[in-house]
């Protein structure tokens, strides 16, 4: 991997630390462990459409690592972990499938699987078979945060690529 790509790959790490601080300071309006809009995913997204699995890997793993030290809960690390392995290996696959102008669909499936993952988990480390009973919460919630990162991350690369047009025009 060359300099600049490090050095972009290190950019979209930091944009993603940055959202998902922004996001700590907001009020979960809702009673439900685990909800929450993902805001550090629009920036996944945005990477898995534009970078070699490898590399959007190494951005997901040290933005799970940094943001757990930044949030405090290390304890978090573990169900990021599994739910981010699930949602990238999802998108990914989707990424062959769906076109970069329908990548909320991906968006959409990777939420559901971190979601997934995250439920697995808890019930692996606390032995409580009764977590299960949040997944219709978190399903219904991943899919609408699943829907508004990713089109947030469509707008994004549409207004970069006409940015890029404007540029190239002068």
């Amino acid at each position: 991997m060359d300099v600049k790509k490090l050095s972009r790959l290190a950019l979209l790490t930091s944009m993603a630390l940055i959202l998902f601080t922004v996001e700590l300071q907001l009020p979960n309006p809702f009673p439900i462990p685990g909800v929450k809009l993902g805001l550090a995913n629009i920036v996944t997204v945005y990477a898995v459409y534009h970078y070699r699995p490898g590399e959007v890997l190494i951005l997901v793993m040290a933005r799970i690592t940094l943001a757990s030290i930044f949030g405090g809960n290390v304890m978090a690390l573990c169900y990021s972990f599994a739910g981010s392995s699930l949602c990238l290996a999802g998108m990914l696959f989707l990424r062959c499938h769906v076109p970069e102008s329908r990548l909320w669909i991906s968006s959409i499936l990777g939420a559901v699987l971190h979601n997934a993952g995250q439920i697995i988990t808890a019930v692996l480390i606390t032995k409580t078979p009764a977590i299960i009973s949040y997944f219709p919460f978190l399903l219904v919630s991943g899919c609408a945060a699943g829907l508004f990162t990713g089109l947030c991350a469509q707008y994004a690369i549409s207004h970069m690529r006409n940015l890029h047009r404007v540029q190239q025009a002068r």
